[in-house]
């Protein structure tokens, strides 16, 4: 358990210290997020997350994620979840601007449990979210001054999502799963009970992997990783705020590629 967090940690820095190509292409936005569960009995819940992107150097909006679910209680540390997410996104084409919708279905599973660096340690609270996405990518073209969407094609994706969140003050953690589906990251762990209010630090990695056919992508097995860190709040047992940085490495068609540099805030509600 503690290799776990320690793969987590090293992960997150390479990839936030710079494993990328020199010839990366930087960007810098901003992301702001509320990922919401409500509990409706022991086995079913519903999930929400909303996300507002940015283009770069936060001129304008990149992409809105709207993306529900419903979840499935396994155990108490072990959550299914399936959904549905579209995504309206800025695209170009022939010098025209606009925006067209990406959608997708997914399906993951969230499997938490708690680390204890030494013996009279805080207990850390690791998370792993495992997620398959069915994407419907929009291909268009400009007409006039507007732009035309003319199908969708299919590309599959797997997501792999770990994410260790360490409280500052207050006694260990319990271990239970956030049912949290968003980009990237979920919140701290939604059950952890016993640390209802205080500061915490988080750190996360995400992996992208395209599956099947990778040509209507980048046309390649890899796709994306998202490396991360935050400081948060927990308000309460309901309610956590954060603020932090996130490394988003994309690998393009070909030899391009990449790097956003993004400051995230995010809400987190449990009901």
């Amino acid at each position: 358990m503690k290799n776990t967090l320690q793969l987590t940690i090293l992960v997150t820095v390479l990839f936030i210290c710079g494993i990328r190509p020199a010839t990366a292409q930087s960007q810098f936005s901003g992301w702001a997020a509320t990922f919401q569960n409500y509990k409706i009995s022991p086995k079913w819940g519903f999930y929400f997350d909303i996300q507002y992107r940015t283009t770069d150097q936060w001129k304008q909006m990149h992409s809105l994620l709207i993306r529900p679910g419903v979840n499935y209680y396994f155990k108490p540390n072990i959550i299914g979840i399936v959904g549905y997410l579209i995504v309206p996104q800025q695209r170009t084409s022939g010098g025209v601007t606009g925006y067209l919708p990406e959608h997708r279905t997914w399906e993951q599973l969230i499997v938490t449990h708690n680390v204890h660096l030494s013996p009279k340690a805080r207990a850390t609270a690791v998370q792993h979210r495992f997620r398959l996405e069915q994407r419907y990518i929009p291909r268009f073209h400009a007409e006039g001054e507007s732009l035309v969407k003319d199908k969708h094609v299919y590309a599959g994706r797997f997501r792999y999502f770990t994410r260790a969140v360490v409280p500052f003050s207050g006694v260990h953690a319990i271990s239970a799963p956030s049912a949290s589906g968003g980009t990237a990251q979920a919140g701290p762990t939604a059950a952890s009970r016993a640390f209802t209010q205080g500061f915490f630090a988080s750190i996360q990695n995400e992996i992208f992997l395209n599956v099947g056919d990778p040509s209507p992508v980048n046309g390649k097995f890899f796709d994306q990783n998202r490396a991360y860190v935050s400081i948060g709040y927990r308000c309460s047992k309901q309610f956590d705020v954060e603020m932090g940085y996130l490394n988003q490495y994309i690998s393009g068609a070909g030899n391009n590629s990449t790097v956003n540099h993004i400051l995230q805030v995010a809400t987190y509600v449990r009901l």
